[in-house]
């Protein structure tokens, strides 16, 4: 049942006032509404009013899933590590976060040590790799296919390195539990009313587990889709859309730019704006050539562009792209970026500010769980440039946290507006415990005291 929210005494564009919502809409704004006794009132106490923050770059499923596995990243050593994985009961162990500082390179035969005769599989920390042992390849063997992203040793046998391959294990893998309304409620803990997933080639089971979510309200936001094939994957459902189709751009297995080009051209003519994962330098020279042979198409959207080489700021600004980037990376993994990434790449990491001085667009999302959720890290992170270790990467490419911000503010569908808190406008809202100026000055997911949503056509009040 839809009920009205009034919040009282509320900092809105710098002005202290009131706000009614009912049916999912923003019907009032004025400092003297009346009273009712059939409202639900909230003093704001002078707290900043927002339009509820939308994360541009997530994935739902791997951030309920990742509640159920082993966190390699709490691991201080690999016996740690081991440790944790031996504890853990049941034919099958899944962990994440795993990073080569910890114990090196992993094939099949390291995790048989780890875990002598159990189906281990680990989750690099960019998501981009999974390391399965002897047992656990011997499990999923019929899906193990004779592509690129299945790395082989001299003898022709599968190392256990699997490249993107989500999508191809999931039908052979065990059902792994999912809390989503743990998750929901995390999300709107830091004032998150929605969430773009940008799983690539997200299957129609889990799209309908989304949707599900959305509508019982495990899941209070609005989500907007990527992965799906087709653009009428959530028809029907309120609270989830898709958007912008996904197409990764494989570095280990770089595309012929006439085929890029292809799929490009096919995507633009069912309708919908491409949204092309590209992470290195090499990656992003052929996905701009394969744009600039197919045509962009207003909404195309590049997610990470993670090196943005000197040069190529003419070609995105011509295009019309836009950047679609993850300032938390700095800071979650700038120490091992500046062990790992070559030299000539290292000051292009994750650009910001010098794109926006080239007039490309540019908006902040968190890739979690593989990049820090929380929006106001992520304000943090981009403002500061720091990395864990306390050193600057890429101190040119610093923002202001309003910047930030904003970004978290733009329409999913369209990235170039920004949404407000408006009479007649939907009734996504933030309500902070302070007003906006102290939570820029120092941002803090503490700041968030409650958000507002109305997904599923029935406003949820979370928080308070």
């Amino acid at each position: 049942m839809a009920v009205t929210v009034v919040l009282r005494d509320v900092e809105l564009d710098g002005v202290r006032t009131s706000v009614e919502v009912r049916d999912g809409v923003v019907v009032q704004i004025a400092a003297d509404l009346p009273r009712r006794a059939d409202t639900v009132e909230v003093d704001g106490h002078g707290g900043a009013l927002l339009p509820g923050l939308h994360d541009h770059h997530l994935h739902l499923l791997s951030m309920a899933a990742r509640a159920s596995s082993v966190d390699a990243t709490a691991a201080a050593s690999e016996a740690d590590l081991v440790r944790a994985i031996r504890a853990v009961p049941g034919p099958w162990v899944r962990v994440t976060g795993y990073e080569e500082s910890l114990a090196g390179a992993l094939d099949r035969h390291v995790l048989d040590r780890w875990a002598p005769g159990r189906a281990l599989r680990v989750q690099h920390g960019s998501g981009a790799l999974w390391m399965l042992s002897t047992t656990a390849l011997a499990q999923v063997a019929h899906v193990v296919d004779d592509s690129a992203d299945v790395e082989r040793g001299a003898d022709g046998a599968p190392t256990g390195r699997l490249w993107r391959y989500d999508a191809r294990l999931a039908p052979a893998l065990p059902p792994v539990p999912l809390d989503l309304g743990a998750l929901g409620a995390d999300l709107a803990r830091h004032g998150l009313t929605g969430a773009t997933d940008a799983t690539p080639d997200i299957d129609p089971s889990s799209v309908r587990l989304l949707v599900n979510a959305v509508e019982r309200g495990d899941l209070p936001l609005r989500v907007h889709l990527l992965g799906p094939s087709s653009a009428a994957a959530a028809s029907g459902s309120g609270g989830v859309t898709v958007g912008a189709r996904k197409i990764v751009v494989e570095d280990h297995a770089l595309p012929d730019v006439e085929r890029l080009a292809a799929t490009v051209a096919a995507v633009h003519a069912a309708g919908r704006p491409v949204a092309v994962h590209t992470v290195s330098a090499e990656s992003l020279v052929i996905t701009v050539e394969a744009l600039r042979r197919a045509g962009s198409r207003r909404g195309d959207r590049l997610e990470h562009a993670a090196v943005v080489v000197p040069g190529l700021e003419a070609d995105l600004r011509t295009l019309g792209v836009a950047v679609v980037t993850q300032p938390g990376f700095v800071r979650a993994h700038g120490d091992r970026y500046r062990r790992e990434v070559a030299a000539a790449d290292l000051p292009w990491l994750y650009r910001y500010a010098t794109l926006q001085q080239h007039d490309v667009p540019v908006v902040a999302s968190s890739d979690a769980p593989f990049g820090p959720l929380d929006p106001w890290q992520v304000m943090e992170a981009a403002r500061s440039r720091r990395t864990r270790g306390g050193a600057v990467l890429g101190g040119g490419e610093s923002v202001p946290t309003a910047e930030v911000l904003d970004s978290y503010l733009r329409d999913p569908a369209d990235l170039s507006r920004r949404r407000r808190v408006a009479v007649g406008a939907r009734a996504d809202l933030c309500l902070l415990r302070v007003p906006l100026a102290t939570a820029l000055a120092e941002p803090a997911a503490e700041h968030v005291r409650l958000t507002v949503t109305a997904a599923a056509g029935t406003e949820r009040v979370v928080g308070g």
